[in-house]
């Protein structure tokens, strides 16, 4: 046969609740029970007054660049929603939401921020890396977390974030490669908001979708509203049972919208139409949950009232944590890189010690 078609492929894209709380009741059956999904609710509001208040320490000046998570939720939450305890959580730094709900104390992203290091010391055991400002290199950390899980067989697999600007950097396609040929349980969560900082998507990447850049690679690819938790907890948990499973990569991408600046240090109105703005803030992931549980009677004004003074006394507990910490010591930048020091750097710490208390001497002699 002279012709013939040696490759083909198609891309879903799931929905199951979209802005006006129309909810797909075959689709969505038993993905979130109703008390789950009013914890989820209430979960992503505490973050989205985080997201407030963090906004607010930069601009008095208490803590550095920040970038809001606003509008952007329920793309990590759902993730972590759908993973278990012994899977990683390879973030960039657009997944407050997700790693709060994998259990991380709010006070580690600020002091993150603040330019704690003791904010990226991630507890013992949580299975949650830290915030990732590079662009990308956390996708190659994912693949070493799921390769060894793979050696040891111990069932986990590696859920890692990125952005679609992400996708153009060569450390993106340098893990797809890795993690498809070494059949490694990894799921790449693309969250498309549609920027790469100043760059439209359209001028970033060709192609109808972003998750079509999987399919060269033999990744499972597949589209999701990225605004929608039920869609996302569906997509992710099925993602994770090809991974254990099948050893199968899979490259979600999370259809979603930055409704703020890309940090703090950014002014989106210089880019960004305003009628764009307005049009995702109708597509809102939290105002389309509140929408469905208000429908069930699991959720009104008076219990959203209580939520939102909760939300802030929480938060400003947090806050109250975080710029109460003890000023770290000198000695932290030898003691915190390894576990135990070794000789050498312990020599070092000490001489360093030695040395500025006889340059005080010395300064003081004078």
């Amino acid at each position: 046969m002279p012709v013939e078609t040696v490759y083909s492929a198609k891309i879903e894209r799931f929905s199951i609740l979209d802005e006006n709380g129309k909810f797909d009741a075959k689709l969505g059956k038993d993905v979130i029970p109703l008390d789950h999904a009013v914890a989820l609710y209430e979960h992503m509001s505490i973050c989205r007054e985080y997201d407030t208040v963090a906004f607010k320490l930069q601009r008095s000046g208490r803590m550095g660049t920040y970038p809001q998570n606003w509008g952007q939720e329920a793309t990590s939450t759902g993730a972590a929603y759908a993973m278990d305890e012994r899977d990683w959580f390879v973030p960039a730094y657009r997944e407050n939401a997700g790693m709060f709900w994998r259990g991380l104390p709010m006070e580690y992203v600020l002091w993150h921020w603040m330019g704690d290091e003791r904010g990226n010391r991630i507890p013992e055991g949580m299975r949650t890396m830290p915030l990732s400002v590079p662009i990308g290199t956390q996708m190659l950390h994912a693949c070493g977390l799921a390769w060894a899980g793979k050696y040891r067989g111990d069932g986990s697999a590696a859920v890692t974030f990125f952005g679609d600007g992400a996708t153009s950097e060569g450390d993106f396609h340098e893990a797809m490669n890795f993690a498809t040929t070494l059949e490694l349980p990894v799921v790449f969560v693309c969250q498309n908001n549609g920027w790469a900082i100043s760059t439209p998507r359209k001028r970033n990447a060709g192609g109808e979708t972003v998750a079509q850049r999987g399919l060269a690679y033999g990744a499972h690819c597949v589209q999701v509203d990225g605004n929608d938790i039920f869609a996302v907890v569906k997509v992710v948990r099925e993602a994770l049972e090809r991974a254990r499973q099948e050893f199968k990569v899979t490259f979600i991408e999370g259809v979603t919208y930055r409704m703020g600046d890309h940090t703090t240090a950014d002014d989106a109105r210089r880019y960004r139409d305003s009628a764009e703005l307005e049009l995702w803030a109708k597509r809102d992931p939290l105002a389309r949950l509140r929408k469905y549980l208000e429908a069930h009677k699991a959720w009104d004004d008076h219990r959203q009232s209580a939520l939102e003074a909760r939300a802030k006394d929480h938060v400003g507990g947090v806050v109250a944590r975080a710029e109460g910490i003890a000023a770290p010591e000198p000695a932290d930048i030898f003691n915190s890189t390894f576990a135990s020091p070794p000789p050498a750097l312990a020599e070092q710490r000490d001489m360093m010690r030695t040395n500025s208390l006889s340059l005080r001497d010395a300064v003081r002699s004078e």
